[in-house]
């Protein structure tokens, strides 16, 4: 805190206290301005903390944040809403006491988000367990259900709370929470003025819900169908993101232990105030209310439409022993609807609270210290004020009221504490103000109790002139009766103004008595007790209508809560937070002076700084002052060896404090003006360069010396280190290499404890060299390497498990096309291997499904379907001229064509087979079957593909064992009756010509032998 004043003209002082100028409104405004500029939205007024909205997000709430300020003194460092919520919990632990903080501020100016910030603090600082986790996560949770149910869109800001919450948190060795809400704005529920919302829930289940979930609560995606939702015209709002909102709640409701029944009962009541809202009426000849359709009826909490239909339309009246039915006018029947939603919404919410707490709640029975935290509305001033904003004025009255009672109280104490004479402060009680709204059978709230329950026709008009009957007198209330000419130019004949600590409020009575009696019928109480839905039968409990007198008004209820607020307030040790709005147009980097005084004037903060100031502005303990200035006194400077209270006496006689300027307590030294401390500031930051260049000279001697003593030793200890490790190494060699001999020398007996290493290094070093030199395919015989003796049969069955493991790997390797071509391999193999001296020069080369492109095939105009087809030379059987052909087999036949014409069909069963020399020629004979006189006889091929052709032709037609290898000459018919031959010899070059005997001749080429 100290360290910050030396850049105080250009950032502003951190704590207001420390202004000189503490009276002067001006001062306090440039301070404010100079830190907003500067992003430094945090300044205290000693323990309370000032929070200007930035309207932009800064980089100052992040984990590392955080742990800057846990365990930290709350003036060491820069002001955070951290440093707060850090020394509420450690005073909290250090004091076994309860503690509450405070947070005010007019509408939009941060008071939700300081409380997140809290809650999220605390979430990560304290310890952590599985059960405490869990209890943290739904107390995070519960801040986005509770928002989406309490909060709205407003005037001045997009998610305004529109209702007050106190939550304790539990503290100790489990951890818990509870809640307390105060003066939900039910009427919002039924009305919104031009350019404001409903609460956001309504629009988050239109918006978001699932088309199942819609569907089943009678819904439709459009927020425009629903007469509550539409007032306002401002359904879509461009910093709010109802859908992602929505799912942020489902998931909340989850983590807070919701179960799927209590998630769609919820929403079934929210649902059914929607269409409430959408039940019109008419008037009949007679002036009563009648219902012109009963549509939106049928979605209402599972309660017969015709018992709705009589509830919103006739009051039960009880005369005597018998029920009459009185018939509503259509306003009276509005009013009823009306009544009924808010009455539905708000006893809904706060059953969401009680179910919240429930989650929340601490099963521990032991003593618990408890952090509250008040999150309430802010002083409302608004163009038209009505019965909310003086219900609000008048919470904000309390808390003033508290507010500077406990200020008081608290400086009070320390002065007691550290012996220094209290000395009176005056500042403005509002005593005065509390008891005109509160004073029993007096107060503004007594007459509007006694106004809402005497018979006759009460209006507001006859409450207004029972204010003025009874405080005419009063000089914080006026009416346009009451006020002079000049003060009548700015009130209404219906208004009131009541002078508030914060300024002046006028007040419109319309409304006044319907609010504060929020009157439900009892029959209409009678019929919500016939609903389906259990939240509804626990929001209106049976034994409600067994009592026959007359539930307090709205204004009596919150004045009693706001009484029992006091009294937890009162008795807990009480922090502030105040937010402020830098602008009304939600605009980074603008201060609206105007604006922000006219917070400063109601949140009462020059009131508070003059309490906080009417004695010393400065105080601190004797060590930490001491520690901080006592290089400016030679007796203090380095080290002050007594009582650090006589070394701050010393201190502060030879800097040439005057008497009235500080006063030495207990524990502490005071000081009353702000420029006595700045002085020795500015002291202290001369004194700190003149101390530097010694520090630092002294600093290099004692490290010089610090780095000769360790260089010392560290080289003793390392060179220590390295002998023994030397000695350790040689002894276990030395047991290792006896060890290795023994083993040798016994290699060849059995396992013994002299040869047991050894014999496991031998097996060791086989596997290593086994692993880097294992053969790489099956084939591979000779690469396995020779094993020693005692590895001998290990060495085989490791062979063996290869070799299988080679095998399976290329077999799994191999493709369907592959297997095919090895299932066709296999069989030439089986009828050529061995046979014929051509067979081996084959195996290389892969067969094929064609050798003749489809281009060609189709080119011929051909209705064939071929299995395979290749070129071959086909000799006559009468003089034996070549003539090129294409063979084709086909699924029932071998075809012989000549281009587009077939020369020659031989169905697969007039096959006979094929004979062929065991020479390296490709001539093949196919012998035909010549029961059909349209056959011509055997074909003499030669055909470059030989084994291609004969092994498809065997598979195709089953004719594996009719071909035959032969040696020498080939008979063949030319007609039935008559034969030829074909003779097979070797020589240097192939030929094939008809030989003087009248036979083909084919010469073979020398094959030669592998």
């Amino acid at each position: 805190m100290e360290g910050a004043l030396i850049a105080r003209d250009r950032v502003g002082i951190q704590d207001f206290v420390l202004l000189d100028a503490h009276n002067s409104e001006t001062a306090f405004l440039d301070n404010l301005k100079k830190r907003f500029t500067e992003d430094l939205i945090y300044t205290y007024i000693g323990t309370l903390l000032i929070s200007v909205n930035p309207y932009k997000e800064l980089d100052i709430y992040t984990k590392k944040q955080m742990d800057l300020y846990m365990g930290v003194n709350f003036f060491e460092l820069p002001p955070h809403i951290y440093a707060l919520a850090d020394n509420v919990y450690h005073t909290m632990l250090s004091e076994a006491n309860n503690n509450f903080i405070l947070i005010s501020g007019e509408s939009g100016a941060g008071k939700t988000e300081a409380s997140k910030k809290i809650l999220q603090y605390y979430a990560v600082s304290c310890p952590s367990s599985t059960l405490l986790d869990t209890v943290r996560d739904r107390m995070l949770m519960s801040n986005p259900v509770l928002e989406a149910f309490g909060n709205a869109k407003t005037m001045k800001n997009d998610n305004s709370s529109r209702f007050g919450k106190y939550m304790d948190i539990q503290f100790d060795y489990a951890v818990g929470g509870h809640i307390l809400s105060y003066l939900l704005e039910k009427s919002r529920v039924v009305h919104q003025n031009h350019g404001e919302r409903n609460f956001h829930i309504f629009y988050q289940l239109v918006e978001g819900g699932e088309e199942d979930l819609l569907r089943h609560l009678g819904l439709e995606k459009d927020t425009k169908r629903y007469s509550y939702l539409v007032q306002g015209e401002c359904s879509n709002v461009s910093s709010i993101n109802d859908k992602n909102d929505w799912k942020t709640v489902k998931n909340a409701l989850s983590v807070i232990d919701f179960d799927a029944n209590d998630i769609e009962h919820l929403f079934g009541i929210i649902a059914s105030v929607l269409h409430l809202g959408n039940v019109h009426f008419d008037g009949d000849t007679k002036g009563y209310a009648t219902l012109n359709t009963n549509a939106a009826l049928r979605w209402l909490l599972g309660i017969h439409v015709q018992v709705l239909h009589e509830a919103l339309t006739f009051r039960k009246i009880e005369a005597k022993s018998e029920e009459v039915l009185s018939p509503f006018t259509v306003d009276h029947a509005i009013y009823a609807r009306d009544a009924l939603a808010k009455a539905i919404y708000g006893r809904a919410f706060t059953w969401l609270v009680n179910r919240i707490n429930e989650s929340l709640e601490n099963k521990d029975s032991g003593r618990k210290t408890v952090i509250g935290l008040l999150d309430i509305y802010g002083f409302e001033v608004f163009s038209v004020n009505s019965f909310e904003q003086f219900c609000i004025n008048y919470c904000n009255e309390k808390l003033q009221q508290l507010f500077i009672q406990l200020t008081l109280k608290a400086e009070q104490e320390e002065y007691e504490a550290e012996g220094i004479g209290w000395e009176p402060v005056q500042f403005f009680n509002n005593k005065i103000i509390c008891d005109l709204v509160e004073e029993k059978h007096r107060g503004i709230i007594s007459v509007l109790d006694e106004e809402c329950m005497r018979p006759g026709d009460a209006t507001d008009l006859t409450f207004l002139d029972k204010l003025e009957e009874k405080m005419g007198n009063h000089p914080h209330f006026v009416t346009y009766k009451l006020a002079d000419k000049k003060t009548r130019k700015s009130l209404e004949r219906g208004d009131f103004r009541l002078l508030h600590y914060a300024g002046e409020v006028t007040y419109c009575v319309v409304g006044f008595i319907d609010k504060n009696n929020d009157l439900l019928y009892k029959n209409i109480k009678d019929v919500m007790r016939l609903s389906k839905n259990p939240i509804i039968q626990q929001c209106f409990p049976a034994t409600e209508g067994d009592s026959r007198r007359r539930p307090e008004t709205v204004a009596t209820q919150f004045k009693n809560s706001l009484l029992r607020l006091t009294e937890i307030l009162t008795a807990k040790e009480a922090w502030y937070v105040r937010c402020l709005k830098s602008n009304d147009n939600k605009q980074p980097g603008k201060f609206d002076e105007v604006l922000v005084r006219h917070q400063v004037k109601y949140l009462g903060l020059m009131e508070h700084l003059r309490v906080r100031r009417a004695g010393f502005a400065y105080r601190r303990r004797y060590e930490v002052f001491l520690k901080r200035y006592k290089a400016l006194c030679p007796a203090t400077w380095p080290h002050w060896k007594g009582v650090p209270s006589d070394g701050v006496e010393k201190l502060v006689q030879h800097l040439g404090y005057q008497p009235d300027e500080y006063k030495m307590g207990k524990t502490k030294i005071f000081i009353r003006y702000a420029r006595t401390l700045f002085a020795t500031e500015d002291a202290f930051e001369i004194c700190k360069h003149e101390l530097a260049y010694i520090y630092v000279l002294f600093a290099l001697l004692l490290f010089f010396f610090f780095c000769q003593h360790l260089a010392t030793k560290i080289e003793t200890c390392w060179r220590g280190v390295q002998a023994r490790k030397e000695r350790d190494r040689r002894a276990w060699a030395v047991k290792i290499i006896k060890q290795f001999i023994k083993g040798y020398i016994t290699r060849r007996e059995a396992k013994t404890t002299d040869n047991s290493e050894y014999l496991a290094f031998v097996r060791q070093s086989y596997l290593n060299r086994l692993k880097d030199n294992l053969p790489k395919t099956v084939l591979d015989k000779t690469t396995w390497l020779t094993p020693p003796p005692v590895m001998t049969e290990t060495s085989e069955i490791l062979r063996q498990l290869h070799t299988r493991m080679m095998v399976r790997k290329y077999v799994r390797g191999i493709t369907p096309q592959k297997k095919a071509q090895l299932q066709q391999k296999v069989v030439t193999s089986g009828i050529f291997k061995g046979k014929k001296d051509s067979y081996p020069s084959s195996i290389a080369v892969p067969f094929v499904d064609t050798r003749i492109s489809q281009y060609s095939l189709q080119k011929q105009q051909l209705i064939l379907h071929p299995f395979y087809s290749v070129p071959v030379v086909k000799y006559d059987r009468n003089g034996f001229k070549p003539r090129p052909r294409q063979l084709i087999l086909t699924q029932a036949a071998v075809y012989l064509v000549e281009e587009a014409k077939i020369k020659q069909r031989v169905d697969y069963v007039s096959l006979k087979g094929a004979s062929l020399s065991n020479l390296g020629d490709s001539v093949m004979i196919l012998h035909v079957a010549l029961n059909d006189p349209k056959q011509k006889g055997d074909m003499i091929l030669q055909c470059d593909h030989l084994f291609e052709a004969l092994t498809k032709l065997a598979m195709i037609a089953n004719k594996q064992n009719n071909i035959k290898v032969v040696q020498g000459s080939i008979k063949f018919e030319i007609q039935a009756g008559k034969e030829g031959g074909v003779d097979f010899s070797v020589g240097q070059e192939p030929m094939i010509y008809k030989g003087k005997n009248g036979h083909l001749m084919v010469v073979a080429p020398r094959i030669k032998s592998r």
